[in-house]
């Protein structure tokens, strides 16, 4: 027993279009392309959302580490010292 060969598929081919006929093979064809292009662009888009989800993921991690930066205390202007000293 050996492996299909080219008589073999053809045998196969001429076998199916006796019993689907020319249109339904075009239309299993058809079918099929169809389903692959969908299963792609499915592909495409988990591939796009994922990519999206990681900037996300990136933008809220730099969000949280201006959160935890503590504000900068301002000095008073060195002229409300003075004047708050002499008053005194």
């Amino acid at each position: 027993m050996g492996s299909i060969g080219a008589p073999e598929l053809l045998v196969i081919a001429l076998l199916a279009l006796l019993l689907f006929g020319a249109g339904r093979i075009a239309d299993i064809g058809k079918g099929l392309g169809q389903g692959i292009k969908n299963f792609k662009q499915g592909l495409k888009e988990a591939n796009d959302d994922g990519d999206d989800k990681k900037a996300d993921d990136d933008d809220e991690k730099k969000d949280d580490k201006k959160a935890d930066r503590k504000p900068e205390k301002k000095k008073a202007p060195a002229k409300a010292d003075e004047e708050a000293a002499e008053e005194a």
